[in-house]
């Protein structure tokens, strides 16, 4: 795979969220940039209610909000939100919920790995729009006095290598679960109140696929201790133990609306 900075490649293909307009990383065209500091670094994720996970992220994943597997690849998706372009855990000023997981998609930002297709590599890219970046120099350079890649932009790299590593480690893993027949299709609803105290409609706030725990008992003792033994069922439990927290989406949800219906 080809992550080194190059000059002249064809445009890179794919839509990815977050990102509208990447560009190869060079020295040519990106040598006198920098990045600063921001106290609030995370705003352009303030509308990304659902964001890429890694199977890796999991276990930490868990603790903060639902994880679901959705669309037809079944993707695993960390749930940041209710209603769509909100992620109830960034603040306007772009500063993440304290304590709350940040999923590493949206740590590798404004960096990102994307397919060269006429070279059929891998390529370096930077969304050169992001808030981060600074056109003349920053706090940290991208790139040295000799134009060579900074320690930060090298970081940067390295991130990206390992999320692409995680990344297909985690089609593996989706694959190996489809295999086993163990996603089946869930809905999150919510029962708001009506004023005189009554429980009102029930509200269906999201469909998508989870792993139940009808379809894991179905499975032979010998597959189980096949899944324990690579690591796979703990991630299964972390999943499942997520939805849990599509009540605690709920319950911050409302209190944002409570809070925007006194301001």
């Amino acid at each position: 795979m080809e992550t080194s900075t190059v000059t002249n490649v064809s445009p890179v293909a794919g839509n990815v969220l977050f990102y509208t307009s990447p560009e190869p990383l060079s020295r040519e065209m990106h040598g006198k940039m920098g990045v600063k500091q921001l106290a609030g670094p995370f705003g352009f994720a303030a509308q990304g209610h659902v964001v890429p996970l890694t199977v890796a992220e999991f276990q930490f994943a868990a603790l903060s909000f639902p994880i679901i597997f959705a669309g037809d690849q079944r993707q695993p998706l960390a749930v940041l939100g209710i209603n769509p372009g909100e992620n109830l855990f960034v603040s306007p000023e772009g500063v993440f919920t304290n304590g709350v997981y940040i999923p590493a998609y949206i740590r590798r930002y404004p960096f990102v790995l994307a397919q060269d297709e006429a070279q059929q590599r891998m390529i370096v890219c930077i969304e050169r729009g992001a808030a981060l970046f600074d056109e003349k120099g920053g706090d940290v350079p991208l790139f040295d006095d000799k134009g060579e890649p900074s320690e930060y932009t090298t970081n940067a790299i390295k991130f990206c290598e390992d999320f692409e590593g995680e990344r297909r480690r985690t089609e593996n893993f989706v694959n190996l679960i489809k295999d086993l027949d163990l996603l089946d299709t869930k809905q999150a609803t919510f029962t708001p109140t009506n004023p005189d105290g009554t429980p009102a409609p029930t509200v269906v706030i999201a469909e998508y696929f989870a792993v139940t725990e009808e379809k894991l008992a179905k499975l032979s003792p010998e597959k189980l201790v096949e899944l324990r033994d690579n690591g796979a069922l703990e991630r299964i439990y972390n999943h499942m133990t997520s939805l849990a927290g599509w009540d605690r989406l709920v319950a911050v949800a409302a209190e944002k609306a409570a809070q925007t219906n006194n301001a």
